[in-house]
């Protein structure tokens, strides 16, 4: 079971200076694209980064694998 919540990703957890243990959410400046828009009606991608080669792929269930 995938509990991913894609909200995670756009925000920071701060714990304030509280003696209670209280979080506050800070909005992050994150960029998010597509995958539409990543693999344009491809199934699989490949990422250069720093002179290493990575696929980024669509599985069959729509869900991603990244390789190196």
């Amino acid at each position: 079971m995938n509990t991913h919540n894609p909200n995670d990703f756009r925000y920071r957890v701060r714990r304030s200076d509280e003696a209670s243990a209280r979080f506050d959410r800070i909005p992050l400046a994150v960029r998010t694209l597509s995958s539409n828009t990543l693999f344009q009606g491809e199934h699989e991608i490949g990422i250069e980064h720093h002179g290493a080669l990575y696929r980024l792929k669509i599985t069959r269930q729509g869900k991603l694998i990244l390789n190196k």
